[in-house]
């Protein structure tokens, strides 16, 4: 395939001793030499160009039975040290120790032309010491939403991992997905998966939690090194420099999130990267009805942790689990509590910006719009919206016409009607609230100084008129089960351009129909894959 590979990761870092592949807890380690499990039949359904030219990977190598095998599992091309890495973790707030890659095989780190480097990882390619009572594989229905997810985030805007391919094996994999008793066979399918570093928050914490310090210095100088070579030679006041870059990155990737209505779903420290990446596509969702009590996750119904309104805080608390676990790198906790005293912050501040974005606004004083930001997602709450489309319609609205205070409520909102499920909520009481925001808003736009055609431009920037809506995932799996994979393909295009207006896939852009409102996989879904 001609690609280069510098396996810096297993080369610098120390081995399992042991070479088979049973479940273990591995000690003074840091990944374990394992090899994927064959499939029987591999079928490409759907590769990334993107991520393909990134490689520099040409159309022909990725429509090649040499890549259907290589991204299956079957064969390692020159070059490749397949391996699976140890990481411990918080899991719904409760320390879950050992966890690592389970289902996940790392392929190497390739340097492409450009001299950027890139980590190659198959999820789905069978079992590893990580794996526990698993079996290490992935069916077709959660390897399409994580494949179609990560590239629908990249364009976006939203940092993340990427999805080179998605491959069936021509197997069958018994999944239970609702944890109910009601396990079936489902089609079985590997995911390549693209990433500067695949190292997380709970890399650290295992060796911590060991107390490996030796070790976990010997991580963290690593990965500065490697993955953070601008922050020099690292040292005590680099290991904090290095961690307040965390901070940052970790929240400018949660605003993104809020600004797009992304649902992560299972926020655990494990599934949190050490390079503010969005990792781990599992049971995530996107808000579609403005609610930021709802989760995705029917595991987390209950408790509601990793609801879309909380997942600041939650980040906030991950960054101090890992400000704890290199802690004995620091020698002292205050210069970390500082730091991480400053994440609110730091969120506050690239969530407000995104926000003026968002309203079409040069910026937002918190102080001086507070009473206008609040109303706004007061209104958005009582009245069932979809967020999606009201934000990109607010972008129609001429904030200069002279004649707003004197124009009918209706004809007001009538811009906004398509954002709206259940039109009969709308009152004369809910309409006069939201036409009373409408107007203040278009005040304070006006007063903003930008021009209307600017203004629609800036917005139309960061509000997307395309998402990857849950019911538009559930039905390319529906299809792609059924041996019709054009849907899946159909998405990726589609949400390559996630700003654009397209008058012929006006259908991608519709609010979630009806029938979708309590189906699994349109409305929630499990840890299940």
């Amino acid at each position: 395939m001609g690609l280069k590979f510098d396996n810096c990761f297993i080369r610098e870092l120390p081995a399992d001793p042991i070479t088979e592949n049973y479940r273990r807890q591995v000690q003074g380690a840091c990944y374990s030499l394992v090899q994927p499990t064959g499939v029987v039949q591999p079928k490409l359904i759907a590769y990334a160009q993107e991520v393909a030219e990134l490689l520099d990977l040409s159309p022909e190598v990725c429509e090649s039975k040499e890549f259907e095998q290589v991204f299956a599992g079957n064969q390692l091309s020159p070059g490749m040290e397949s391996y699976a890495t140890c990481y411990g973790g918080h899991q719904f707030g409760n320390w879950a120790g050992q966890l690592g890659d389970g289902r996940a095989i790392n392929l190497g780190e390739i340097l492409n032309q450009r001299g950027e480097r890139w980590a190659l990882q198959l999820k789905g390619a069978g079992p590893t010491p990580y794996s526990r009572t698993a079996d290490g594989l992935a069916v077709l229905r959660s390897s399409i939403r994580e494949f179609l997810c990560s590239e629908a985030m990249v364009h976006l805007g939203v940092p993340t991992t990427r999805a080179l391919s998605l491959i069936l094996t021509g197997e069958l994999v018994e999944r239970d997905m609702f944890y109910d008793g009601n396990s079936k066979m489902e089609p079985g399918a590997v995911v390549c998966r693209v990433a500067p570093s695949f190292t997380r928050f709970g890399s650290f914490q295992i060796l911590a939690a060991l107390q490996n310090t030796e070790l976990l210095k010997q991580m963290a100088d690593y990965t500065i090194r490697t993955d953070f070579p601008h922050l020099g030679e690292p040292s005590s006041s680099v290991y904090l420099t290095w961690f307040d870059e965390v901070c940052r990155k970790t929240a400018e990737m949660i605003a993104h999130w809020m600004r797009v209505g992304f649902v992560h779903g299972v926020m655990n420290t494990d599934n949190m990267s050490i390079l503010g990446l969005t990792i781990d596509y599992g049971p995530y969702g996107w808000l579609e009805a403005y609610d930021p009590n709802w989760t995705p996750n029917t595991t987390d119904a209950g408790g509601r942790r990793y609801r879309f309104g909380n997942q600041s805080g939650i980040a906030h608390w991950n960054l101090a689990q890992l400000a704890h676990a290199i802690l004995p790198l620091i020698g002292e906790l205050e210069p970390l509590q500082q730091i991480l005293n400053q994440y609110p912050s730091y969120f506050d501040e690239s969530w407000l910006s995104m926000l003026a974005n968002k309203l079409g606004l040069r910026a937002l004083d918190e102080k001086a719009d507070d009473r206008l930001i609040t109303e706004l997602f007061m209104i958005l709450q009582f009245i069932e919206t979809d967020m999606t489309i009201f934000f990109r319609q607010l972008s129609t609205l001429d904030v200069h016409n002279a004649s707003l205070d004197d124009m009918a409520n209706e004809t007001l909102i009538a811009p906004l009607m398509d954002a709206y499920y259940v039109p009969e909520q709308l009152t004369e009481e809910n309409m006069t609230r939201i036409a009373q925001w409408l107007r203040d808003y278009c005040r304070r736009a006006s007063h903003d100084g930008t021009a209307w055609d600017e203004r629609r431009v800036q917005m139309n920037g960061v509000n997307p008129k395309y998402v990857l809506r849950n019911y538009l995932a559930q039905l390319a799996i529906d299809q792609a089960e059924d041996g019709d994979d054009s849907l899946v393909n159909k998405l990726l295009d589609v949400l390559r351009h996630p700003y654009d207006e397209k008058p012929d896939q006006e259908d991608f852009a519709a609010k979630r129909p009806e029938w979708a409102r309590n189906r699994p996989g349109c409305s929630m879904l499990s840890c299940s894959s």
